[in-house]
């Protein structure tokens, strides 16, 4: 399909509040707190979305939490495929009629994985090279940090996350709200926050503001002879205890708090030092160190 058939078929495919709570209806499904499910109802903000997320025509896009399909429909008409992974039964079965309907172009580009995104550990098809999708809010930091370990092909990626969360994930060192999801995003990512969602776009609407964060993988992995499991149980264990001094914090991971201060010092990271007040790059450091002892 060329980009003129994409955009004059655009208005018709994509899903507005009256379709979706037309699906919805038809299929019996009422978004659930437990799965943290809030269906996107506006065009306007899953296009923006997908110009935010930088998707090409040539990439393969993997989305988690497809639900009715609002966000795979813009995915797969600025993409050159989409791979959804959905766990709910109803909403994974659905999914394939949903696109094959209102893309009927574009349905061989589409697949489904029913499955946990938490265990995916392969997908189907070309690998991806971006991950985009509105994860559930319950779920947000396993499965962005589970989907960027498992798929390192995956270059962009744009997640649509709760306020707090996104504040989080984008914290630089110092912040109040700097912690273990900063640390170890930035572990694989250059990350920003780019831009806010209503909770109008939403059905239900939630009782929390949404954020975008953007995600630019590496070009290349942190210079340390570390491995990634090393420095987070470092970035673990330091923020365990984000009151106490990194000496004290690191004492458990160390073998004694003399062992914590050696390999801090070691690592050049003064051991009355907080965890809030190193980069990744200083986490990496002082488990090179421990590796060491």
């Amino acid at each position: 399909m060329s980009d003129t058939d994409r955009n004059d078929h655009q208005d018709d495919a994509l899903l507005g509040p009256g379709d979706v709570r037309a699906l919805a209806a038809r299929l019996g499904v009422r978004p659930t707190k437990q799965r943290g499910q809030n269906f996107v109802i506006d065009a306007n903000t899953v296009r923006r979305i997908v110009r935010t997320a930088d998707v090409r025509p040539e990439d393969v896009v993997v989305e988690v939490g497809p639900g009715l399909g609002s966000l795979t429909l813009a995915l797969l008409e600025a993409a050159d495929r989409v791979t959804a992974v959905e766990i709910d039964d109803v909403l994974a079965a659905a999914l394939p009629d949903t696109v094959a309907d209102r893309l009927p172009g574009r349905a061989d580009r589409f697949t489904l994985v029913h499955s946990d995104a938490l265990r995916v550990a392969e997908l189907p098809g070309p690998p991806p090279t971006a991950l985009v999708a509105n994860l559930p809010y319950n779920v947000a930091v396993p499965v962005l940090l589970h989907m960027l370990a498992a798929f390192p092909t995956i270059d962009r990626t744009l997640v649509m996350v709760q306020a707090e969360v996104a504040d989080r994930l984008a914290a630089s060192p110092g912040s109040k709200v700097y912690g273990v999801p900063s640390v170890k995003a930035a572990w694989y990512a250059e990350v920003k926050r780019a831009g806010a969602i209503g909770r109008t776009v939403f059905w239900p609407a939630p009782n929390v503001d949404s954020g975008l964060v953007s995600l630019v993988r590496r070009t290349e992995p942190l210079k340390t002879t570390a491995t990634r499991e090393q420095v987070f149980a470092v970035v673990d264990a330091a923020f365990a205890q984000r009151r106490k001094t990194l000496r004290a914090a690191l004492s458990g991971w160390a073998g004694s708090a003399a062992a914590a201060e050696e390999a801090l010092v070691a690592a050049g990271v003064s051991p009355q030092a907080r965890g809030e007040s190193l980069t990744v790059e200083e986490f990496a450091a002082i488990a090179e160190r421990g590796a060491q002892r």
